[in-house]
C-alpha cells in the first residue's frame, strides 16, 4: 500500500508544480489554491509512504515521478518542446525510478 501512496503522491507533485507555474507568482487564485492543496496532500502521502519505504528510495521515486510527469505535461500542453533528446532523457529517468523500485 505504501508504494501506491507514494505513486499517487509523486503524481500530485507534478500537479502542484504545474499549478505553481500557472499561479503566476501566486497572482491567480485557483491555480494557487490547487498548488496549496495538492502540495499538502503530496507531502502527507510522502510522509506516510516513508514509514514503510526507506527515505532515500521514497524521496528518489517521488521526485523522479514528479519531474517526469511535470515535463511530460509541459510537452503535452506545448509549454516546452518535445525533442528526441528530452524524451530519451526522461525515459532514462523513468528507467532509473523503476530500477530503484526493483532493487528496494
Amino acid at each position: 500500500m505504501a508504494w501506491v501512496i507514494l505513486i499517487v503522491s509523486g503524481a500530485l507533485e507534478a500537479v502542484w508544480a504545474s499549478a505553481l507555474a500557472a499561479s503566476n507568482g501566486f497572482k491567480k487564485l485557483w491555480p494557487s489554491v490547487l498548488f496549496a492543496m495538492s502540495m499538502c496532500v503530496s507531502m502527507a502521502g510522502l510522509a506516510v509512504a516513508m514509514t514503510s519505504i526507506p527515505t532515500g528510495t521514497a524521496y528518489a521515486v517521488w521526485v523522479g515521478m514528479g519531474a517526469v510527469l511535470t515535463a511530460v505535461w509541459a510537452m503535452i500542453t506545448k509549454k516546452e518542446r518535445a525533442t528526441v533528446a528530452r524524451v530519451l532523457l526522461l525515459a532514462g529517468l523513468v528507467a532509473c525510478v523503476v530500477g530503484i523500485k526493483v532493487v528496494s
